[in-house]
């Protein structure tokens, strides 16, 4: 998950061309927001055991997460829009949790989704404002780093349909496709999604080697494919020339 966050901040601030000291602020309101999930959600988990330490770790990185954002909300209102989105995220993601869904493909989707929300959230932090453009490249991020749920769900018995990956892939194109008709992706960061469908035609090659080797070996795979695309998108983002520092 750092990985996506990271992945979608460096997107986001090379769409805005520009890093200012507001953009550290964003980028670790939005680090402190992820890490405030984890123990809440693990606190959740264990309805019938008070862990003080894991609601005392949420305080902490929650209440600095919402500071820091609250700080730059104050002086970028359009920030309101996007913290909003992400606070009824986490209520979905606790709805889940309490359903016992968490691990639920739509459940999945959307938490990545509401991770690389974190490129509008820099991009409005550095701009002030929020543009197509930027709309665009979140849903490209969003469609890339979910297209992992359903790579990794194939070493899974329940799971090892590749219909799910096949649908899926094919609905990321289709609206990869429109965001480009509608000018919202220009046609080089429209076509670094064939980072993810040169990932699912590897594992589909070497699917027995997929589904039966040792975890660390899938993380640095998808780690490799998801360095890969972030360095594609930012590149096709960012102008020819950099301007001359002033």
């Amino acid at each position: 998950m750092i990985l996506v966050l990271a992945g979608s901040l460096l997107t986001g601030a090379s769409l805005a061309q520009t890093w200012t000291w507001e953009t550290w602020l964003a980028g670790l309101a939005a680090f402190l927001g992820l890490q405030a999930e984890h123990p809440l959600i693990v606190q959740i988990k264990q309805r019938r055991s008070w862990k003080p330490r894991y609601v005392l770790w949420t305080g902490i990185y929650g209440g600095a997460a919402i500071a820091i954002a609250a700080y730059l909300t104050y002086r970028h209102p359009v920030l309101l829009w996007i913290s909003g989105a992400a606070t009824i995220a986490l209520i979905m993601d606790v709805v889940a949790v309490l359903k016992r869904r968490q691990k639920a493909i739509d459940t999945e989707i959307l938490m990545f989704t509401a991770i690389c929300m974190a490129t509008l959230f820099v991009y409005g932090t550095n701009t002030g404002t929020l543009t197509p453009q930027a709309v665009g490249l979140w849903l490209l991020n969003s469609l890339f780093f979910a297209s992992a749920v359903f790579t990794i769900k194939l070493r899974k018995v329940k799971t090892s349909s590749l219909k799910g990956s096949w649908v899926y892939h094919g609905v990321a194109i289709a609206l990869t496709a429109t965001l480009y008709g509608l000018g919202w992706l220009s046609l080089f960061t429209a076509l670094t999604l064939g980072v993810a469908l040169l990932k699912l035609a590897v594992v589909v090659l070497f699917r027995d080697w997929y589904c039966s080797c040792r975890f660390e070996y899938i993380a640095r795979f998808e780690t490799y494919f998801a360095l890969t695309y972030t360095a594609l998108a930012c590149l096709t983002v960012l102008p020819e020339y950099l301007p001359a520092p002033g």
